[in-house]
């Protein structure tokens, strides 16, 4: 199952990074970076930053000019529940906390809300086989 949604996750074109960041030498920025480069619609989420790479950087999801089909987290578990209980009010569907990014505790109440979660894996490593 964690393959298939892995790949139902990829296929969708609206992303945002929920923790992006314009330090490039981070994993915020990466992260939005290798979306981008694919051809992704990717929305920095970050209510430090004013933009992220030049694009205009969102403070929620709710900010955003058009609603994500998948949410790719890159803060503490702490910061996570807002974004979640955004996500799933807003329609999201796909939540993907990358690797440090989750704990048992937010994937359960990502799955709680009725959001499809991927976790234990990277979006950069699986896009760069593509």
């Amino acid at each position: 199952m964690e393959e298939q949604l892995i790949e139902e996750a990829l296929s969708k074109k609206i992303w945002a990074v929920v923790g992006a960041t314009p330090r490039m030498e981070k994993y915020g920025y990466k992260i939005y970076k290798t979306l981008k480069d694919h051809g992704y619609t990717v929305y920095p989420v970050n209510p430090n930053y004013k933009d992220v790479g030049g694009d205009p950087c969102y403070a929620d999801l709710k900010s955003l000019p058009q609603i994500p089909q998948a949410v790719d987290m890159v803060v503490s578990p702490k910061f996570a529940d807002e974004t979640i209980k955004q996500a799933a009010s807003l329609g999201c569907g796909i939540i993907w906390f990358q690797p440090g990014a989750e704990s048992d505790e937010v994937i359960a109440a990502s799955d709680s809300l009725g959001l499809k979660v991927v976790h234990h894996d990277c979006v950069m490593r699986r896009l760069s086989g593509k």
